[in-house]
C-alpha cells in the first residue's frame, strides 16, 4: 500500500470535529455539572429531562460497581481506539468524506469521555430521555457523536462500501 501525503495531511484537516465535540462536550458537562443538581430530574420536555448523574463504569454502566479498577481498564480501551481511529482517519482515502466524518465523531466522543474517565474517574451524563415509566440510561454529547459515527459508520458498510468497490478499479489492473 503506498501512502498518499496529501491524503494524510487531508485526514487531518477532519479533525476539527473531533475537536468541536471535545470541546461541546467538555463545556457542556461543565455546565451540567455547575448548574445541575445530582440526581434532580429538570423537566425540558415530557420526555425529555436534564439530569446530573455519574457513570462509573462504560456503556449503561456497566462494570460501574466493580471497585475502582475498571476506571484504568476503560481509559486504557479508550486510548486505544483513540490511536486505531487516528491511523484509520489517516489511511481513508480523500474521498470518503462520510468516513472520515464517521471517525471525526466516534474519536472525539472517545476522548470526551476519557478525559472525565482520567480527571473525575467517571464520566459526567446529563441528557435523560424517557417515555411513560421507560428510561433510557442518561447520557452525554460525547455518547451523541460516538452513536451518530458509529451510525455513519454501519450505513457505510452496508449501502457504500460495495458502490466504491464497483466505482473503482479493481486491484489486478492496478497491478498491470
Amino acid at each position: 500500500m503506498v501512502t498518499d501525503v496529501n491524503n494524510s495531511t487531508s485526514a487531518l484537516r477532519w479533525l476539527w470535529i473531533t475537536v468541536l465535540v471535545i470541546l461541546l462536550d467538555l463545556g457542556t458537562k461543565y455546565w451540567a455539572d455547575a448548574a445541575l443538581i445530582y440526581a434532580q430530574p429538570v423537566p425540558i420536555l415530557p420526555f425529555f429531562d436534564l439530569t446530573l448523574l455519574y457513570n462509573y463504569g462504560a456503556a449503561f454502566s456497566f462494570l460501574a460497581g466493580a471497585g475502582g479498577w475498571q476506571r484504568w481498564f476503560f481509559a486504557g480501551i479508550a486510548i486505544g481506539m483513540s490511536v486505531f481511529l487516528l491511523v484509520w482517519l489517516k489511511r481513508t482515502p480523500a474521498q470518503e468524506w462520510w468516513m472520515r466524518l464517521a471517525l471525526a465523531l466516534v474519536l472525539g466522543g472517545a476522548l470526551g469521555n476519557l478525559y472525565d474517565r482520567i480527571i473525575h474517574g467517571y464520566v459526567v451524563d446529563f441528557i435523560s430521555l424517557h417515555y411513560g415509566g421507560w428510561y433510557f440510561p442518561a447520557f452525554n454529547i460525547a455518547d451523541t457523536a460516538i452513536t451518530l459515527g458509529a451510525v455513519l459508520l454501519i450505513i457505510d458498510m452496508l449501502f457504500l462500501a460495495e458502490r466504491r468497490k464497483l466505482l473503482s478499479p479493481s486491484s489486478e489492473e492496478d497491478l498491470k
